[in-house]
C-alpha cells in the first residue's frame, strides 16, 4: 500500500468546462469585445457604404482573386516540376506581401494622397518603398531559410531517417 497521497483537484476547473485555460477566455473575451467595437465604429458612418464594400470585397475574391491566385500556385507548381516541396518558399512571402498590399492599397498607390495628408500631416510618398522593401526582405528570407534547409539535408543533420530503421526501446 502506498503512503503517497494524490493531489487534490479542484472543484471548479474552468480547462474541465471550457476547455482551455481561464488566460485564453480572458483573451478571447478582449477580442470580441474589440471587435464589437470596432463593427460599431466602422457602422457609426456610411452603413450601406460599409455593407457594399463587404459585399463587393467577397464577390471580388470568390470571382477574380481566387481564380487568379489558384492559377498562379498552379503554373508554379507546373513549373517547379519534381521540385514540388519549393512552392511554400514562394507562396509564403507572395501571400505575406499581397495581404500588406490590400492592407495598405490606398496609401501604396497614392489614391488618398490629400485626404491622408489633411488627417495625419504626413505625406504617403514613402508607403510604395517601404512595400518593396519589405517584400524583398521576406524573399531575402524565404531564400535564406531555403539554403539553411538545404545545407542541413546535405550534411544530413536534422534528419530523422537513422532512426526510422532501428525498432524502438523495449521497456
Amino acid at each position: 500500500m502506498s503512503t503517497t497521497a494524490t493531489p487534490r483537484r479542484p472543484r471548479f476547473s474552468s480547462r474541465r468546462r471550457y476547455g482551455a485555460g481561464p488566460l485564453h477566455l480572458l483573451l478571447l473575451a478582449a477580442t470580441f469585445c474589440l471587435a464589437g467595437y470596432a463593427g460599431v465604429r466602422l457602422l457609426d458612418g456610411d452603413t450601406l457604404g460599409v455593407l457594399l464594400w463587404f459585399a463587393g470585397s467577397a464577390v471580388v475574391h470568390d470571382l477574380v482573386l481566387l481564380p487568379v491566385y489558384a492559377g498562379a500556385d498552379r503554373a508554379l507548381r507546373a513549373a517547379l516540376g519534381p521540385r514540388r516541396d519549393l512552392v511554400v518558399f514562394v507562396r509564403v512571402p507572395v501571400f505575406l506581401s499581397a495581404l500588406l498590399l490590400v492592407v495598405w492599397f490606398p496609401l501604396i498607390t497614392r489614391r488618398t494622397e490629400q485626404r491622408y495628408e489633411a488627417a495625419s500631416g504626413m505625406s504617403p510618398d514613402v508607403y510604395l518603398g517601404n512595400w518593396l522593401l519589405i517584400t524583398g526582405a521576406l524573399f531575402a528570407l524565404s531564400a535564406l531559410w531555403l539554403l539553411v534547409r538545404a545545407l542541413r539535408s546535405r550534411t544530413g543533420r536534422g534528419r530523422r531517417s537513422e532512426t526510422k530503421g532501428r525498432p524502438s526501446a523495449l521497456h
